[in-house]
């Protein structure tokens, strides 16, 4: 049968399809729109199996807040050209407003929220039909209650923060959303970083104390030894040594025996006490860096955040933040 040209647009306007699948559609379906709509769907939905394993590392992120609840959702495909698109961004910002309208609280929640006559999910496969592209949703986070400043960094759609402060505070809460988005911080303040997270770093800390200790040790006793400490670093400096007719094999080995005999006796003579009080300074200097409230503030590195809140309003603070990306950090 003949498809008209307003045929195709309407079932465009329903789908976000392109020219060639509508009226391929139409056609099949004899020009009857319900199954054309059907058609496309079921398009999107062996597009999404066939491709099920292919990763999505690119898409669009994007951000809202409203009186009493703000969110962000990332809509993810493979390519960058995909996520760029104005059917991609427009997508993904009716799944956001359908998702803060409904005040949804998790992501498999936003997924049966209806959307087009359809629900969200059936809507995101469908756009793999269109795209020819894996396509799912991900990085669904929320805020309830007032006071929240959202931020799309750079407005590029790839980075967005919320962040929320405890009374009306917009110029300073949109300043420390963009904070969020920069620095990246872990957690709102030290007791709020998770225990995991603590005892991660924590073991980090010591390990790394102990192995500046013993590599320290080591250093001293070969220059005691009269080495150089380039020719000592590894074995490709030694056999480079050997070669240069700087050290000798005899020399060589004796170099590797210090290296091992040192590190040995260190290791196992290291001051508990010692390893701990060092380690203990690591964790401030990771908690200064990765507690929001706590890094320096990036406008003004001479005060935290907390102090830069604190001139504006002693009693001003962030209660809450959410960050979400698709970059690679």
């Amino acid at each position: 049968m003949a498809v008209s040209i307003a045929d195709i647009q309407k079932i465009r306007k329903m789908t976000g399809a392109g020219l060639a699948d509508c009226k391929k559609a139409l056609t099949e379906s004899d020009g009857d729109f319900s199954k054309a709509v059907e058609i496309i769907r079921e398009k999107g939905q062996a597009i999404a199996a066939k491709r099920s394993d292919r990763e999505t590392s690119n898409g669009c992120v994007l951000v809202k807040a409203t009186e009493g609840f703000s969110a962000m959702i990332a809509l993810k495909c493979e390519t960058d050209f995909v996520a760029n698109g104005k059917d991609f961004v427009a997508l993904t910002q009716s799944i956001l407003d359908a998702a803060v309208a409904a005040k949804a609280k998790s992501l498999d929640e936003v997924k049966t929220l209806p959307l087009n006559g359809s629900t969200v999910q059936d809507e995101v496969v469908a756009r793999s039909g269109i795209t020819g592209e894996k396509t799912e949703l991900d990085g669904y986070m929320y805020l309830e209650g007032n006071n929240v400043s959202v931020y799309d960094h750079m407005s590029n759609h790839l980075l967005c923060t919320m962040v929320q402060t405890n009374k009306p505070a917009e110029e300073q809460a949109h300043a420390i959303a963009m904070q969020v988005a920069a620095m990246n911080p872990v957690a709102l303040d030290q007791a709020s970083v998770p225990q995991e997270i603590k005892d991660t770093e924590m073991k980090v800390a010591i390990e790394k104390t102990k192995e500046e200790q013993i590599e320290k040790a080591v250093q001293t006793a070969l220059k005691k030894a009269g080495f150089n400490l380039y020719i000592a670093e590894n074995e490709e400096h030694i056999a480079e040594g050997i070669a240069k007719g700087n050290i000798t094999e005899a020399q060589a080995d004796e170099i590797r025996k210090i290296k091992k005999d040192v590190a040995e006796q260190k290791a196992n003579n290291l001051p508990e006490q010692m390893v701990k009080n060092i380690a203990n300074g690591r964790m401030a200097k990771f908690y200064k860096d990765s507690c929001l409230l706590s890094q320096e503030f990036i406008q003004d590195t001479k005060m935290s955040v907390s102090q830069y809140l604190a001139s504006a309003d002693k009693e001003l603070t962030v209660v809450a933040f959410k960050r979400f990306t698709l970059r690679a950090e």
